[in-house]
C-alpha cells in the first residue's frame, strides 16, 4: 500500500496501480481514453494528464501522464489544477479535429465515452473550421458496424483483438495523424470475441450491427441482470428491451467471472427470444398432422389437467437448459420417480463425474479470473473457446501472464501494457492441449497433440504417472506419448500454479479420470493449483446436482408402455437422441405437454403447447461450470407490449398444474417460494437461496430501477393500443421495478447492478464507479454463491485405463463450436450469418479408403451434403462433425459417408 496526496488530501492506495488507477478506484474523475483496466496503459492519448510535484515544498510542478505514472508512496498530484485541466481541454479538441461530431445519428450516442470525457473536459466549441478527413468505412460481419470517421485513434481496438483476445485480422495501418484501423481488405472479422469491440472503443467507430436494425438509446431501454443461457460459464449481462424485444445484451461486471468481456455468442445470440414465431398462446392439437388451435390459460390448464388425472403414468423429462425452479416444479408434478433430468445417460454419467471431481480431487475449481494467474495449462479433450467462450480468453491470458513475471523480476509494473510486451516477445507459460482439431488458443499453446479420446486419456494417465509414480501407469504408449507425458508432467511439477482443464465434449468418462488423477497427482505433491470442468450447457452443472432419470430411461419406459403421459420442459428431444428412439417413444404416449418457447420438432409432437417464457422474461437460478448458483431476472413483462399472449416462466405453469392435481385451489406463487420449496426438496442446492437478494431487499426503502432515470415515452408506448396509460406492470419475484422509479446508483453497494450508470459516466467505463478498485469486484460482493465444494484430501486414483482405439469403420467426433453449436443461439440471425458451411474432417488414411479428397462433397444419410476437410494428424477411424449439425448424432456413434449418386450435387 502507499499513501498518495491528491489535491491536497491524503489517500491510501494500492502502490502496485498507476496514479489514474489509483485515482479512479477512490472515486475521483480523471478522463482518459487509451487505457482499459484489463488492458493496461501504453500513454497513446495524453488525456489523463496531472500536475505532479516533487515534494510538499514544490509549487510548480510537472505535467504527467497518470497511467504511465506510478502510485508511489507520497507522490504528490494534483487533478484539478489549471494548467493540467487547459492541457486535458487542448487534447480532446485536437483528438477531435477530424471526428465528424455526428451525436445526434451516431449509435453510440448516450453511452459514449467520448461523449462523457468531452463534457469532463469542459471541451464545447468546435475551432477547426477546414475540411475534415473522411474515411471509407469496412463490412465487418453481421456483428459489428464500421465508422472509420469517429476514429480518435485511441488504440484500444488493436490491443484487445489482437494482444488480447489474440486475433489477427485487424491492424492499424498508416502513420502520424493518419491511421485507419480495420482489416487489410474488407470481411467478417473473424475473432470469436470481436463484439467486445463495441465496448472497448471509446466512440462509435465499432458500434453493434444486430442493434442497429432496431436501435434504441441507451436511456430508453429497460434493463435486468442476466445471466448468459449459451454455454455453462454463467457470465453476467445486462440485456436491454424496447417494445417487448431485447435490442441488445451488453456484458455486466462481475470480477470472478466475465469480468468486463463477453464472447460473440452471448453477445449477440439472443434472437430467438425476438422471434415472431414464438408461442404466445397455449395450444392444443389432435394430433402432429392436425393444425393447432390457441385456447386461454384457464381452459388449457383444465384440459391439461383432466389428461393427467386420469393418466395411468406420468413421466416428466427437464432441461439442463431450464432453471432449477422449473426443474424442480416439473419433478414436483411427476414425482421424483417420475423425473428424467433430459440428459443422455452418457453425458449424464460425466456430469456425475465431473461434480465428484470437483469435490474429491484434491484441487480447487478456479474462478475464471483466478485461471489467469496459474502458470501451467493442461487441457485434456476439450477446445475450450469452442465449448466455453469466454473460459478460452482466461486460459489465453494465463499463458500470456509470462510477460508479467518476467517484467516482475526486472521491476517492470503489471499496467506498463507496452514494455512487457516487448519484454515477452513470443514467450508465454506453458500450454498443453489435448485435442484433434486446430483450435483458436494453438497460437500460444507449447504443444497441441492431435489425439482420439481414448489416446488421449491414455496420455493424461501417463501424464498423472509421471507427476506421481503411485498413480497407475499407462502401458504401451509410442515413444512420442511417452516423451509428450514426461515434457507436460515437468512444466506442471515445475508451476507455481498448474491448471488442468478437461470437459464432458468428448463424452468419454476415461478423459475426465485422466484428469482427475492429473489433479489428484498434482495435490499430492503440494501443488497450489486447480481443476476446471466444462459442461455443455447453461445449467447442466445444476440438474447433475439436482439428479433424476437419464433421458434414456424416460424414453425407455415410455416405448415400452409404461407412462401414457409426457411432459417436456424446454428440452428438444431430437437434438439429444436418435430421431428413431423418439418417434417409438412418442408413437406409444396418449398425452405429450411440451413447455418452451421455441417450435421445435418436440413441441410439433405435442398435444399441448405451454408458451413458456424466455430468459428475457422469466426469473430462475443458473448453476455455471464452477458450481456458482447465480440469479437472472424478468426483463421486461411480455404482456405488456402484447396484451392478448400468455407467456409465463415455466415453474409457474407447472405449479399451476401440480396445484390442480392436488385438488387445491391455485394461489399466486413468487419466485422466493418457488426457491425456498427447492432449496428444500434439494439438500445439496441449500445454498441457491443466497445467489441474490429475495424480493423484498430494498435500498432506502426504494426498489431498484430497471430503466435509467431518463427513459423516456413510457406514456405513449402503447398509444397504438390504448389512449389510456395501463398500470407499470408489478413485480411480486424480485426487488426490481418496472420503471425508472427507484435505486439506480452506485454510492450504496449491492450486487445486482442491471445497468451501469453514474454522474458523468454513462458509457460502459461506468462499472469502475460500482467496484471496491478499478477491475477489482462489486463493492456489495460478485453475485452468486458457490454449491460444490472441495472436500480435504485427493480420493484414490483411478484405475482402468482404456486400450488403443479400434480403426475399423468411421465414427462421428462430434467437435463443439461456438456458432451454431448451441440449440437456442443458433435461431439468431447474426449467429447464422457466422456458422460455417457443414464440413467433414478426415484423417489421410481414411480419405484415402473412402477413395475421397479434400474439397469433395459427401453425403451423410440421405440428405446432409458436407465438404470435406483432410488433416494429415487428424486420428484414423474419426469423422470430425460440427455440433449441431446432426440433430440427434450421439458423440461415438458409427456413420457412413459416401459420394452423392450422379457426381456432385
Amino acid at each position: 500500500m502507499a499513501t498518495i496526496h491528491v489535491d491536497g488530501q491524503s489517500y491510501t492506495v494500492n502502490g502496485a496501480h498507476n496514479l489514474l488507477q489509483a485515482c479512479l478506484s477512490l472515486g475521483l474523475d480523471i478522463p482518459y481514453f487509451c487505457w482499459h483496466p484489463a488492458m493496461g496503459s501504453v500513454g497513446a492519448c495524453r488525456q489523463c494528464a496531472v500536475k505532479q510535484y516533487k515534494n510538499k515544498d514544490d509549487d510548480k510542478g510537472m505535467l504527467v501522464m497518470s497511467c504511465m505514472t506510478p502510485a508511489a508512496d507520497q507522490t504528490r498530484i494534483d487533478i484539478n489544477d489549471e494548467e493540467a485541466k487547459a492541457f486535458r481541454a487542448s487534447v480532446v479538441e485536437w483528438l477531435m479535429i477530424n471526428h465528424p461530431h455526428d451525436c445526434p445519428v451516431c449509435e453510440e450516442g448516450g453511452h459514449c465515452h467520448l461523449q462523457d470525457m468531452t463534457v469532463m473536459t469542459g471541451h464545447d466549441r468546435r475551432r477547426y473550421r477546414f475540411r475534415k478527413r473522411t474515411r471509407r468505412n469496412q463490412y465487418l460481419g453481421p456483428f459489428i458496424a464500421h465508422e472509420m470517421n469517429r476514429c480518435i485513434t485511441c488504440y484500444r481496438c488493436v490491443r484487445f483483438y489482437n494482444d488480447y483476445a489474440g486475433g489477427t485480422d485487424l491492424g492499424a495501418f498508416g502513420a502520424k495523424d493518419n491511421v485507419y484501423f480495420g482489416r487489410y481488405e474488407e470481411g467478417v472479422l473473424e475473432s470469436p470475441f470481436a463484439g467486445n469491440l463495441t465496448e472497448v472503443c471509446p466512440t462509435g467507430v465499432f458500434t453493434d450491427q444486430s442493434h442497429s436494425e432496431r436501435y434504441t438509446r441507451k436511456w430508453d431501454l429497460q434493463f435486468a441482470p442476466g445471466i448468459c443461457h449459451q454455454c455453462s460459464m454463467g457470465c453476467n449481462t445486462s440485456p436491454g428491451e424496447r417494445y417487448g424485444e431485447i435490442r441488445r445484451i451488453e456484458n455486466r461486471y462481475h470480477g470472478e467471472v466475465n469480468g468486463y468481456f463477453l464472447c460473440d455468442r452471448g453477445r449477440f445470440g439472443y434472437g430467438y427470444v425476438n422471434r415472431s414465431d414464438r408461442p404466445r398462446l397455449p395450444e392444443w392439437r389432435e394430433s402432429p398432422d392436425s393444425e393447432p388451435v390457441s385456447f386461454d390459460v384457464d381452459d388449457a390448464l383444465a384440459r391439461i389437467s383432466d389428461a393427467l388425472h386420469h393418466a395411468r403414468r406420468v413421466i416428466g423429462i427437464g432441461s439442463p437448459r431450464a432453471s432449477l425452479e422449473s426443474n424442480h416444479q416439473l419433478e414436483a408434478l411427476v414425482g421424483k420417480d417420475n423425473f428424467s433430468n433430459g440428459i443422455e445417460a452418457r453425458e449424464q454419467a460425466c456430469l456425475a463425474l465431473m461434480n465428484n471431481l470437483q469435490r474429491h480431487a484434491g484441487l480447487p475449481a478456479p474462478t475464471p479470473r483466478e485461471i489467469e494467474s496459474h502458470d501451467a495449462v493442461l487441457v485434456l479433450g476439450e477446445d475450450p473457446v469452442q465449448s466455453a467462450g469466454r473460459l478460452g480468453l482466461s486460459l489465453r491470458q494465463a499463458a500470456l501472464a509470462r510477460a508479467e513475471a518476467l517484467g516482475e523480476s526486472i521491476g517492470i509494473p503489471q499496467w506498463n501494457a507496452e514494455a512487457l510486451k516487448t519484454l515477452a516477445q513470443d514467450r508465454y507459460h506453458p500450454l498443453f492441449i489435448a485435442w484433434p482439431a486446430s483450435t483458436d488458443l494453438d497460437d500460444v499453446a507449447e504443444a497441441r497433440y492431435p489425439m482420439g479420446p481414448a489416446q488421449i486419456a491414455r496420455l493424461g494417465f501417463a501424464v498423472a504417472h509421471r507427476i506421481d509414480p503411485a498413480a497407475p501407469a499407462a502401458e504401451g504408449l509410442s515413444a512420442e506419448d511417452e516423451q509428450a507425458a514426461g515434457r507436460i508432467a515437468e512444466a506442471l511439477m515445475n508451476a507455481e500454479r498448474p491448471l488442468v482443464v478437461s470437459g464432458g465434449s468428448l463424452a468419454s468418462e476415461a478423459v475426465l479420470e485422466a484428469a482427475g488423477n492429473v489433479a489428484r497427482a498434482l495435490s499430492r505433491r503440494a501443488k497450489r493449483g486447480g481443476l476446471v470442468l466444462i459442461r455443455r450447457e447453461a445449467n447442466s452443472t445444476g440438474l447433475a446436482l439436482m439428479g433424476g432419470q437419464p433421458l434414456d430411461w424416460a424414453l425407455d419406459e415410455l416405448a415400452q408402455g409404461n407412462a401414457d403421459v409426457l411432459v417436456v420442459l424446454e428440452n428438444d428431444l431430437y437434438q439429444r437422441m436418435p430421431a428413431q428412439r423418439v418417434d417409438a417413444a412418442l408413437a406409444r404416449t396418449d398425452t405429450c405437454i411440451v413447455l418452451d418457447h421455441q417450435r421445435t420438432p418436440t413441441a410439433a409432437r405435442a398435444n399441448f403447447l405451454l408458451s413458456a417464457a424466455s430468459f428475457a422474461e422469466s426469473d430462475g437460478t443458473l448453476v455455471n461450470l464452477e458450481g456458482r448458483a447465480q440469479r437472472f431476472f424478468q426483463v421486461y413483462d411480455p404482456v405488456y407490449m402484447r396484451p392478448e399472449t400468455r407467456i409465463h416462466e415455466s415453474w409457474r405453469w407447472l405449479h399451476a398444474l401440480t396445484v390442480n392435481q392436488r385438488g387445491e385451489k391455485a394461489g399466486d406463487i413468487t419466485l422466493d417460494t418457488v426457491i425456498a420449496a427447492c432449496a428444500d426438496a434439494h439438500p445439496v442446492l441449500a445454498g441457491m437461496t443466497g445467489a441474490a437478494p429475495g424480493s423484498h431487499y430494498r435500498i432506502d426503502g426504494l426498489r431498484l430501477a430497471r430503466e435509467p432515470h431518463r427513459y423516456s415515452g413510457r406514456t405513449s408506448m402503447r398509444a397504438n393500443q390504448d389512449v389510456s396509460e395501463p398500470r407499470v406492470p408489478q413485480d411480486p419475484d424480485s426487488a426490481f421495478a418496472y420503471s425508472m422509479e427507484g435505486y439506480s446508483g452506485y454510492h450504496e453497494p449491492r450486487q445486482q447492478v442491471p445497468f451501469a450508470w453514474a454522474p458523468g459516466w454513462n458509457s460502459p467505463q461506468a462499472w469502475n464507479k460500482f467496484t471496491d478498485e478499478v477491475g477489482g469486484h462489486l463493492r456489495g460482493g460478485d453475485p452468486g454463491v458457490r454449491l460444490i465444494h472441495p472436500v480435504p484430501g485427493q480420493g484414490s486414483y483411478s484405475q482402468p485405463i482404456p486400450g488403443a482405439e479400434g480403426t475399423d469403420g468411421l465414427r462421428a467426433l462430434i467437435l463443439p463450436r461456438l456458432f451454431g453449436g448451441e440449440e437456442t443461439s443458433a435461431r439468431a440471425t447474426p449467429i447464422q450469418q457466422r456458422t460455417e458451411a457443414p464440413s467433414v474432417i478426415l484423417s489421410t488414411d481414411d480419405a484415402h479408403r473412402l477413395e475421397i479428397k479434400a474439397g469433395d462433397t459427401v453425403m451423410l444419410g440421405e440428405g446432409l451434403t458436407l465438404l470435406v476437410l483432410e488433416q494429415a494428424d487428424w486420428p484414423t477411424g474419426w469423422a470430425g462433425l460440427p455440433a449441431g449439425l446432426v440433430a440427434g448424432l450421439l458423440q461415438g456413434e458409427s456413420i457412413t459417408l459416401h459420394k452423392p449418386v450422379g457426381g456432385e450435387p
